[in-house]
């Protein structure tokens, strides 16, 4: 797999939630020709890097605020705007639908990650810290041989939330939409708006701290760029078929801590408790009321949880 690196600088929009003084962002372009954008933390003296993976519909600013964490743990961090979200080039002519052609083309993504790393001589070990859709793709690196001293998820998505009586359902319209020509629409009640631009504080399923959610909102205000909506029925089909492929995969030898709100309402649960159950060298700790993004809970729930990570990748 050849790629073509390159440290051209990309915009990093430090306006709202600025993470350490020292980011910056870079283009990489991807060994099937997708550019994708990485917002960099560097630090004098780290003790590591986190490579961190965001979720669907993210980007790399929002977790400016973590890579401050983990900076005043003593780590670097480099995160990433996948394929089709944030800066990275979007896949269809509609940018605010969600879509992938192939959930593995997001290992392109992931190889260009490590790349760029290497290329800022990041200093080693890395860690993963991977949320939601990234922690399906971290789960798939580290199944392939990501070179990873430990990893943490947040709400990884393992399995997808959908009701029981529908899931035969989503199943069929993710085959027969693309077959019809159809796959880059979304599915039913889903819309091209972000779930944060519409979405009352109140009863959210993201976080229950006010001020991180409308941290939220006020970047895509300033950045309408960075908004995405519902995902198509091509994603929805490989969001599925991928993890129910990973769910037959044994979990790698890495020590590995997940963190799950009580309150999780979009990936799916069962699944990550399973997985967990029987991952050797892994826990899983419940963020009591916690709701999807435990990573932007009230610092009251954050601070535990980023010392609960170190005692994982560094045992600090």
């Amino acid at each position: 797999m050849t790629l073509q690196m390159t440290t051209a600088p990309a915009p990093l929009f430090t306006d709202v939630c600025p993470g350490p003084e020292t980011g910056a962002a870079y283009w990489a372009t991807t060994s099937d020709g997708v550019r994708v954008r990485l917002g960099v933390w560097p630090k004098d003296d780290a003790r590591g890097t986190v490579l961190l993976f965001p979720g669907r519909t993210e980007y790399i600013e929002k977790y400016g605020h973590t890579a401050g964490e983990f900076a005043a743990r003593g780590l670097a961090t480099i995160a990433i705007d996948w394929r089709g979200q944030g800066l990275a080039d979007r896949l269809l002519d509609e940018p605010r639908t969600g879509h992938v052609v192939d959930f593995l083309d997001y290992q392109r993504d992931v190889a260009a990650m490590v790349a760029l790393a290497a290329e800022l001589d990041l200093p080693k070990p890395y860690f993963l810290m991977a949320h939601s859709m990234g922690g399906a793709i971290g789960l798939r690196s580290l199944v392939d041989g990501l070179d990873v001293q430990a990893a943490a998820f947040t709400g990884p998505m393992w399995g997808i939330r959908i009701a029981p009586h529908m899931r035969p359902l989503a199943w069929a319209m993710g085959l027969i939409m693309p077959a019809i020509g159809k796959g880059h629409e979304l599915p039913p009640t889903l819309t091209l708006d972000s779930y944060v631009t519409t979405a009352p504080f109140d009863d959210n399923m993201l976080t229950t701290d006010p001020d991180m959610y409308q941290i939220m909102r006020d970047q895509l205000a300033a950045h309408t760029e960075l908004s995405l909506g519902g995902p198509s029925f091509v994603w929805l089909n490989k969001a599925l078929e991928e993890t129910a492929n990973l769910a037959a995969r044994p979990s790698p030898n890495v020590p590995c801590v997940t963190f799950l709100g009580t309150n999780e309402r979009i990936v799916g649960i069962p699944r990550i408790k399973t997985r967990m159950a029987g991952w050797a060298n892994g826990e899983l700790v419940m963020v009591q009321n916690g709701e999807h993004e435990v990573l932007m809970e009230t610092p009251e729930l954050r601070a535990p949880i980023f010392d609960k990570i170190m005692s994982v990748f560094l045992g600090d």
